[in-house]
């Protein structure tokens, strides 16, 4: 529910009733994972979605039930080979949901408000509660912070909050949210408990490096994606926050020293605009030796190539090239900067999702990925990242 954390921190503040249904588990093609939560309150408001529309409806009412009756309530929803009008998923995949009434007099409320405004103030925070298990631990709140302090419990029982703060803090140290079976003694083995753990982390960065003509339509398109967007130039004159009002923030110095500096993590995002040699190449030396998730950077094939024969003259190694996407974007065979911005954006999401890029018409790929053991901000190659185009450079 931490997704839709703003809204339901403002009810909470209003002292509303109200009932959170969130998807607890998927399986096979499902358009919105664990986590994913839709509300109702007394008056029969919503915020939230947990498919898209495909069974919204079935969920408002399982959660007007959970808020009227005051019980945990579970639905299972997938697709009908016999009636596919049903209320069903059409994409073929099965979302279970978990509906938990909130009402203001709940004894987890405060807990749940606490966690719902750190979330919204975008303060790194998980909530556990169990949704499967014994009555009495259902409806129980765990609100677990960084370093591993801990407010609230799931029913009286030590051992289970402590082994289920530290899973927690070991899923919002990952930045994860999903599932942990555990015993209701809190041993680790599987045991009749389901812990859902949902993360609330800071939104992930996209660095911007060059306040060029493109560079006001990506961070645009960034913040749309849900990063903090910082732009980064050496030239006062161009790194203004008047060029750039839609960023979080705009750095006036020289890129690779503002790079050293600042915090990246491995859900970074770095794209080089300036395609000037003396900014690239002490930038992209240290990108490219930094865990993040993607450096791009733009130019034109002469311009990658001559870029690339300069990175190695100052002690790049072909391991850290091949991390480097360039010519930056996907080839859609856009010319203005807002399709610039999408075919670089574009190739961003498939690099996190470790996706080909490809129409999906004819490919036969899974649309919706189970996430694997891809190890996070490594940024493999793949057909796409090769053709990426870049018009007019």
């Amino acid at each position: 529910m931490l997704d839709i954390a703003e809204e339901l921190a403002r009810w909470a503040a209003e002292g509303r009733d109200f009932a959170v249904a969130t998807v607890v588990s998927v399986s096979g093609s499902a358009p919105r994972g664990p986590g994913a939560a839709l509300a109702v309150d007394g008056r029969g408001e919503a915020v939230g979605s947990v498919s898209g529309g495909c069974v919204e409806a079935a969920v408002y009412d399982l959660c007007v039930r959970a808020l009227q009756d005051g019980t945990v309530l579970r639905e299972r929803f997938g697709y009908s080979d016999d009636d596919a009008f049903a209320v069903g998923l059409t994409c073929g995949g099965t979302l279970e949901v978990v509906a938990v009434p909130c009402p203001a007099a709940a004894s987890g409320r405060a807990v749940l408000a606490r966690a719902l405004t750190a979330a919204a103030g975008g303060e790194a925070v998980a909530l556990a509660r169990v949704v499967r298990g014994p009555a009495e631990l259902l409806g129980g709140m765990l609100l677990v912070r960084p370093d591993g302090s801990a407010e609230g419990g799931l029913g009286g029982r030590p051992e289970l909050d402590r082994t289920a703060a530290a899973e927690a803090r070991a899923l919002l140290d990952a930045g994860r949210t999903g599932t942990v079976e555990l015993s209701e003694d809190g041993a680790h083995c599987p045991g009749g408990v389901t812990l859902l753990v949902e993360s609330g982390t800071e939104p992930p960065r996209l660095i911007v490096f060059g306040a060029v003509d493109f560079t006001a339509a990506l961070v645009r398109v960034g913040k749309f994606l849900g990063y903090h967007v910082t732009v980064c130039d050496a030239r006062p004159v161009f790194a203004t926050a008047a060029r750039f009002p839609e960023a979080d923030a705009v750095v006036v110095d020289w890129p690779h020293r503002y790079l050293r500096r600042t915090a990246v993590d491995a859900r970074t995002a770095l794209c080089v605009l300036t395609h000037d040699a003396k900014f690239d190449v002490p930038l992209l030396r240290d990108a490219l030796r930094l865990p993040v998730a993607f450096v791009g950077a733009m130019g034109s094939r002469r311009t990658h190539h001559d870029r690339v024969r300069r990175l190695r003259e100052a002690g790049v190694g072909d391991a850290e090239l091949a991390r480097l996407r360039s010519p930056i974007g996907l080839d859609l065979g856009g010319r203005t900067p807002q399709e610039t911005a999408l075919s670089i954006a574009a190739e961003i999401v498939a690099a996190r999702h470790g996706a080909t890029g490809l129409p999906l018409t004819g490919t036969g790929t899974a649309i919706h990925r189970v996430p694997g053991p891809r190890e996070p901000g490594a940024s493999g190659r793949h057909p796409a990242s090769s053709a990426g185009y870049v018009p007019g450079r």
